[in-house]
């Protein structure tokens, strides 16, 4: 099998994409059932497209020549002349995701060589996928390859927690003003 996963229309807002310094190198999560731990995909190799708000293609690339994984070639092009121009992404990667729950992730391993019909039906699914022709009513054939959706740390709890500490804080307010 050429393609062993991917993820469509990720959000480029919603990707962890770190801060300066050793260790804070962002992440790049995605799950497929809502009760696992998320997988990181920065180390993904394979191919991908960059789409702007009305899901227009703007640029496709390959992650994974050199040391450039999918997360480093996502990162630059936050800065070079795409930069503000797209929103979302597609990925399909050719590395697979192996361990048990819990304690899954991406293992760079050698596709070796698939079948030509394996090739042409990952490649007709990527540009289905990608593209989503108004022509075209059967989806790709992905085969066996595996679909992640976007992971991303639940706002909702952050903003609760935040309104616990502004009431907490006005209350402590409202107790010295009493004094």
């Amino acid at each position: 099998m050429l393609f062993q996963n991917y993820g469509l229309f990720w959000h480029a807002d919603r990707v962890s994409w770190g801060t300066p310094g050793k260790g804070n190198g962002g992440k790049l999560l995605g799950f497929q059932k809502s009760k696992e731990d998320p997988i990181d995909f920065r180390q993904q190799r394979g191919v991908y497209a960059l789409y702007d708000g009305n899901f227009s293609i703007l640029y496709v690339g390959q992650a994974g020549y050199g040391n450039k994984r999918l997360y480093d070639r996502l990162y630059n092009h936050l800065t070079d002349h795409l930069a503000e121009r797209w929103e979302r992404f597609s990925w399909f990667g050719i590395d697979p995701v192996v361990g048990k729950h819990g304690k899954r992730f991406v293992d760079e391993q050698d596709p070796g060589t698939p079948p030509v019909n394996v090739v042409l039906d990952h490649l007709e699914a990527i540009l289905i996928a990608a593209a989503e022709p108004a022509l075209n009513r059967q989806g790709g054939k992905f085969g066996e390859a595996q679909q992640f959706r976007q992971y991303w740390d639940d706002d909702e709890e952050n903003v609760t927690e935040m309104f616990e500490n502004i009431s907490q804080h006005l209350a402590e307010i409202e107790s010295k003003l009493e004094e």
